[in-house]
């Protein structure tokens, strides 16, 4: 009769199993996890064993991991053909948490004890060298079967139900190499003793463990790790599958990255980029990452530190046998690693995404299309900024409509010789950008502007400040000085009368009276050099920030007044030419002032900062029905 020993389990084993088993995690199935990766180690470990030439037990048996479950008895089994434990193995592996940061660990998992999220435990769950311990979140009773690799070994039986204390004794009989875990479900936790419940575990985490794993004789982890093998083996049909199973998208993906890195950390990746991204209510950028494995085993799903937010419509997975994790593989414990993946990644993306840009624009315009908003993001990318302008897309006045895009370094290719900067103007459509008075003067003079339709444009070309050698500057920021030495694209327009010397001087006093009528809400009237076709225009007086970033300023600071601006007025439009005939006659007469409010009000109105327009409608009216007085047909 074999004699059985009753151990106590050391101090912080058994607080750590208080938290388990009397805490409400929604994310038990993670015992599965950790309980297969111990197995693909222990089969990992004796194929070493067995390549060094080592005389193994049982050296011509499978290396494998078979699952069986009895839903009858609730009750779970789990064999692997690993190293297995002898005596001392099983007593100092079972009955003591590994010795790095248990401590910490064990802080960490009370201060989530009230986390009903999923990462709650699955994030800090083998962090320390406590995985196997994730059992007891499920099992009754837990009993480990053992038999070493080392033929003098016998084998061992371990015995615990995590309530302080655990039986250890040498078994007599001969058993094959390997460990069997038995589980006894807890009633609450008897949805485990399914079989196609833990079918679905076990293809969401340990899928592509290294081992075939089975049950009922079939092998269940059938999809094949893709990102290990040579590209030039796989056919675009199999990645395409691979996609679908790994996000459940009904599409084939746009395209596909695959890379295998060695340096300066050693890592291989599947990147997707979809066809389309369903992003009703926003959170792509939160709900974004890219999944993590070592050796097979999902470590982390999502993970966020792999790819910044400019790249959240990524999909895909990362594995690297470089991220440092200590027995029970589970959570990094430091994120260097991950941020050298990160930066590699990163630049392999780009690049990929530059080859396409360059060798197939149709397939990239279709990505710009779809997740260009998102991309935009990538101005703060300051490491990565020259292969970021490479790829930004916008619309411009070279187009001829909305749905045509240039890059930047098209829109140098087509530059005037004397220009020096590129200019873009931000609006809500095409339409109302070309009613932007500002662009008058770039149209006369042949100049392309960029126009931006997203509010993210801004910031996006902000961010640069400039493109190679060129300034990237907002229209109506222009050095019009500068603008007027270059040459008119050669277009014959009419040009108006020069006013007189003395017309010149009552011109100046009408602007005056102009100043006069609006007060501190300009901080000047001023005559406009860069207007041909409108009337007037508002400008701001430091030309430091454009209209549309003023006003996104303000709907952060909910600040919904008219910024003070300098009122610019074309001394050749009719209209001003008509308010210098009366102002000659009459200074104070009422039809200027009027005049003058329906221009200010107007060009309030094109710059978005006309809250009420309620007077303006009315002035307009009442002009409107004066004016008809003077038609023929009414006389």
């Amino acid at each position: 009769m074999a004699k059985t020993r009753k151990l106590k389990f050391k101090a912080e084993v058994n607080k750590l199993l208080d938290i388990l088993v009397h805490s409400l995690y929604t994310n038990r199935e993670i015992f599965m996890r950790e309980l297969i990766s111990n197995a693909s180690d222990a089969l990992d470990k004796v194929r070493f064993e067995l390549t060094r030439g080592t005389d193994v037990a049982d050296a011509d048996i499978p290396l494998e991991i078979e699952i069986t479950v009895d839903e009858e008895k609730k009750k779970i089994t789990i064999r692997d053909s690993g190293i297995g434990m002898d005596e001392d193995e099983i007593i100092t592996n079972l009955g003591t948490v590994a010795k790095s940061g248990s401590e910490a660990f064990l802080k960490m998992l009370s201060e989530n004890q009230d986390a009903q999220k999923e990462e709650s435990v699955s994030s800090i769950i083998g962090k320390f060298g406590v995985g196997f311990y994730s059992v007891f979140m499920v099992a009754e009773k837990v009993t480990v079967t053992s038999r070493s690799f080392k033929k003098e070994a016998p084998a061992m039986r371990w015995i615990s139900s995590g309530m302080g204390s655990f039986n250890v004794e040498k078994l007599e009989e001969e058993i094959q190499r390997g460990t069997t875990i038995e589980i006894q479900l807890r009633e609450e936790t008897s949805e485990y003793a399914n079989a196609d419940r833990l079918k679905e575990i076990v293809k969401k985490h340990s899928n592509f463990v290294n081992f075939p794993i089975k049950m009922d004789g079939e092998k269940i982890n059938t999809i094949r790790a893709l990102w290990r093998e040579p590209k030039f083996k796989i056919k675009k049909e199999e990645y395409d599958e691979f996609y679908k199973f790994l996000t459940h998208d009904f599409q084939e993906p746009l395209d596909t990255l695959h890379v295998a890195i060695d340096a300066p950390v050693q890592f291989n990746a599947l990147v997707f980029f979809p066809k389309q991204i369903m992003d009703m209510f926003g959170t792509l950028r939160e709900d974004r990452g890219l999944d993590l494995y070592v050796n097979g085993v999902l470590i982390q799903h999502k993970n966020k530190d792999l790819i910044p937010e400019y790249m959240a419509f990524c999909k895909g997975l990362v594995e690297s046998p470089d991220i440092p994790l200590n027995i029970s593989r589970e959570t990094l414990q430091e994120n260097r690693v991950i941020q050298k993946i990160s930066s590699a990644l990163v630049k392999q993306i780009l690049n990929h995404l530059a080859k396409m840009a360059k060798d197939d624009p149709e397939k990239y315009a279709e990505f710009w299309k779809e997740h260009g908003k998102v991309f935009k993001f990538g101005y703060t990318d300051y490491a990565n900024k020259d292969k970021f302008a490479e790829l930004l897309r916008f619309n411009s006045s070279a187009m001829k409509t909305a749905d045509e895009m240039t890059s930047l370094a098209e829109y140098v290719e087509r530059m005037k010789e004397e220009q020096k900067d590129i200019f873009y103007l931000t609006g809500a459509s095409r339409e109302a950008i070309e009613s932007d008075p500002h662009l008058e003067m770039f149209r006369r003079k042949g100049i392309e502007v960029l126009y931006l339709y997203e509010p993210v444009d801004e910031f996006a070309l902000n961010g640069l400040m400039k493109y190679k050698d060129h300034d990237l500057k907002a229209v109506e920021q222009a050095d019009v000085s500068t603008l007027e030495k270059i040459k008119d694209d050669g277009k014959q327009e009419e040009k108006a009368e020069e006013l007189s010397d003395a017309d010149e001087k009552i011109f100046k006093k009408l602007l005056e009276r102009m100043k006069e009528i609006l007060g501190d809400r300009v901080t000047e009237v001023r005559e406009s050099k860069r207007l041909h076709d409108s009337a007037s225009c508002l400008v701001n007086p430091d030309g430091s920030m454009t209209s549309h970033m003023h006003k996104m300023m303000q709907m952060m600071n909910k600040d919904t007044s008219a910024p003070q601006k300098v009122m610019e007025v074309n001394k050749n439009h009719p209209l001003t030419r008509n308010l210098l005939k009366i102002y000659k006659k009459d200074p104070r007469d009422s039809f200027i002032e009027e005049s003058v409010e329906q221009m200010y009000e107007a060009a309030l109105l094109l710059e978005g900062y006309l809250t009420d327009p309620h007077r303006l409608v009315n002035r307009l009216n009442k002009m409107l029905e004066q004016s008809s007085g003077w038609h023929p047909a009414v006389k």
